[in-house]
């Protein structure tokens, strides 16, 4: 009985510390740009998406399924009237995207090429007096290069590729369809199989090394001892959290590349959530700790 009792004690004590820092964990925002399609498809989504704007859709619901992310849909800030420009080429993909992940208020920005993505059949059957004996080996492959960047450096987080393929030994049957009906036809064929590997993969591999890139976020405006800032509780902010508040300076630009490599910035001051469901839940109104006269784009970091 003593054991049983001392073993649930256990488990309390080291199931809540992981509890209360699973619900502080601060999400990064998070913008996934439209991959480019090279891999010369003829297949088609089901609601007549191309594969790079699936490929694209399907990254972001992994990522939010993860929980550890907000994310930022672009079409919802062009309909604030704000135009969004990315130029993703292997020349300008990574300055483009982190200045349009900027613009979006991201920290964090996705973005790549789907190489492959395609289904083949090769058939095995023979015909023995008369008697077709033997079937159809299929295989389908995805992939693609994929590419996170810090939008506030520019600074490449890694780059690498995702590669899936699944195969299976079927009837003998042709397959000629390259446009899918539905969710649920996509998925069950070889090639919707295979894709969702990747996107696991995918996600796994951002999930991985969005650590490298710190939180932020930044002040909306401040009416005396009120200060809103850009995220709330959709960005893991409960009501206590304090956090410091820096004024940004001049630019360092690299000599040599050209890229930003962030601003020189002065501590002047700290805040406190006062209501992190400001917006419903994407800002925070918070009350001044220390400091003053604060302006609408000074960053907030948790130290």
């Amino acid at each position: 009985m003593y054991k049983r009792y001392f073993l649930c004690l256990l488990v309390v004590f080291l199931v809540l510390p992981l509890s209360h820092a699973q619900k502080n964990k601060l999400r990064k925002r998070v913008v996934v740009f439209e991959f480019q399609d090279k891999s010369s498809s003829k297949y088609q989504w089901w609601d007549s998406k191309t594969v790079g704007e699936g490929i694209s859709e399907m990254i972001i619901t992994e990522l939010a399924a993860s929980g550890d992310f907000r994310i930022i849909e672009v079409a919802e800030v062009e309909e604030s009237g704000k135009e969004i420009t990315v130029d993703l080429s292997d020349i300008n993909g990574a300055e483009s995207a982190a200045e349009a992940g900027r613009t979006l208020g991201a920290e964090v920005a996705i973005y790549g090429v789907v190489t492959e993505f395609g289904q083949k059949q090769d058939n095995k059957s023979v015909r023995i007096s008369g008697i077709r004996v033997g079937g159809s080996s299929q295989s389908a492959v995805v992939g693609m290069d994929i590419r996170m960047i810090n939008t506030q450096t520019g600074e490449i987080i890694f780059a690498d590729n995702v590669r899936e393929s699944k195969s299976t030994v079927s009837p003998d049957v042709s397959y000629r369809s390259y446009r899918f009906d539905s969710r649920s036809s996509f998925d069950e064929s070889l090639i919707g199989k295979a894709t969702r590997k990747a996107m696991e993969q995918a996600a796994k591999l951002i999930e991985r090394n969005a650590g490298d890139i710190p939180w932020s976020a930044k002040v909306i405006t401040s009416d005396g001892g009120k200060v809103y800032i850009n995220a709330g509780e959709l960005d893991g902010l409960e009501k206590g959290m304090s956090f410091k508040v820096y004024r940004l300076g001049k630019a360092l630009i690299d000599p040599d590349t050209g890229i930003p490599l962030g601003k020189i910035d002065e501590e002047i001051g700290e805040l406190e959530v006062d209501d992190p469901a400001i917006g419903q839940g994407k800002a925070s109104l918070c009350k001044v700790l220390s400091g003053s006269n604060f302006e609408r784009g000074d960053v907030i970091r948790r130290e």
